[in-house]
Formats: C-alpha cells, sequence, structure tokens
C-alpha cells in the first residue's frame, strides 16, 4: 500500500485538505501529494480525494467555479481509467455540478449550518468502496454543511436504485436530502461523492474510526 499515492486536491477555499493528509499518512499509513486545482498533471496519482470547504469562496454555488478547472477536465480520462475519486462535502458539490455524479446539493431544509455527529447506514457495496459485509451496516461520521441537502428528481432516483448507487443514507436526515441520501456513485462506481467528513473520523481520541475503511478503499481495486 505504501507504494501507492493519493492526490489530495487543492482548490482556493480548500479547508479540510489537511485533515484528509493527515488521515492518510498519519493514521492509514497512505502516501499523498498535495495538487493544485490548476494543474492537469495527474500522472503518479492511484487515487484522488476533493476536499471540503469552499471552492472558489462559493460565491456563485457551491462547486459551481471549481467545476471549470484545468484538474477538473484532467479528472475525467482519470475516471474513465477506472481509478478511484472521492468527493466530500463541498468535493461532493464539486462533481455534481461536473457531471460525474447525478443530482445536487443545495440549502438545508432549515437553512442553517449543521456541524455535528450523525448516523448512517451503508446501501451499497458497489465499486468495493464498502465490502458485502458491510451492507447495512450503522456507521457514525461528522456532517458540517450549509448546503449538503441532496436533491434529485424522480426518475434520476429510479437510476440510482437501479444501478446500485446509492452508497449510504442518514438514519435520521439532517438536512432535507431526497430520501434520506448522504453519498452516491457513478455508473463505474469508482466515483464516490458524500457529505460526511470520513477524514475527521479515523482517529478514536478525537471522533472514531468508522471513517478509516472508507478512506482505505481509494485504493482497493
Amino acid at each position: 500500500m505504501n507504494n501507492l499515492r493519493v492526490g489530495i486536491v487543492v482548490f482556493p477555499g480548500s479547508n479540510c485538505d489537511r485533515d484528509v493528509a493527515w488521515a492518510l499518512k498519519g493514521c492509514l499509513g497512505i502516501e499523498y501529494k498535495f495538487v493544485w486545482h490548476e494543474s492537469s498533471d495527474l500522472n503518479g496519482l492511484d487515487a484522488i480525494v476533493l476536499p471540503g470547504g469552499f471552492s472558489y469562496g462559493d460565491y456563485l454555488r457551491c462547486g459551481a467555479i471549481a467545476r471549470f478547472s484545468k484538474l477538473i477536465n484532467s479528472l475525467k480520462d482519470f475516471v474513465n481509467s477506472g481509478r478511484k475519486v472521492i468527493g466530500i462535502c463541498n468535493g461532493f458539490q464539486i462533481l455534481t455540478e461536473s457531471g460525474f455524479l447525478d443530482g445536487a446539493l443545495i440549502s438545508n431544509k432549515n437553512l442553517n449550518f449543521i456541524c455535528n455527529d450523525v448516523d448512517l447506514k451503508i446501501t451499497s457495496s458497489k465499486g468495493n468502496w464498502f465490502d458485502s459485509e458491510s451492507a447495512s451496516k450503522i456507521i457514525n461520521l461528522p456532517i458540517a454543511h450549509g448546503e449538503g441537502r441532496y436533491y434529485c428528481d424522480d426518475n434520476t432516483f429510479k437510476k440510482l436504485v437501479d444501478n446500485d448507487l446509492i452508497a449510504m443514507k442518514y438514519i435520521n436526515n439532517p438536512n432535507g436530502s431526497s430520501w434520506d441520501i448522504a453519498g452516491i456513485l457513478n455508473i463505474k462506481g469508482n466515483v464516490l461523492g458524500l457529505m460526511p467528513h470520513p477524514e475527521r473520523a479515523c482517529d478514536k481520541r478525537i471522533g472514531g474510526t468508522d471513517g478509516k475503511f472508507i478512506l482505505e478503499a481509494l485504493l482497493k481495486t
């Protein structure tokens, strides 16, 4: 595993990139490299993390400006190669805005920023992010977002269900997300977007360890 390396994308306004780096290297022993958003060079990387934060200040719409970065253009070939990409919080927003994942992230139902720990049910083993033994497992992860309400129409929801693309659901929906959805996958299963923060749950001393196996799965084929 130590010979493999994960790229952590840094946008102007990213604020969870260091958290991801600490979780990968400090908790899991996974090598990483920070990748500036203006770079189009993803050579030598085995997986990509789009971390949380406020890319470009979220001034237009969460993730709407980031979708035009050079890196996102290069990410298309990266995804097509079958390598894994995870978008966490703002990273999830970027993946939907860029068309890698279906649906959209909109303002929380109560219009307030939510920072809390939530219980989640794993609902898919597609893409080897969660093994079959984890199906229906309940995990606990932190959330911190103001625009984390996942929305999709009925046709998109049917596509998600028919193709086993709903990765996890909230047990007690905190933000009004459609059908309690907290994370989804692309058709191939190698792109995962989720609002909860697994990087903040990799050490039992400061928030539990339920996020570890999600980040470890970045390097599973």
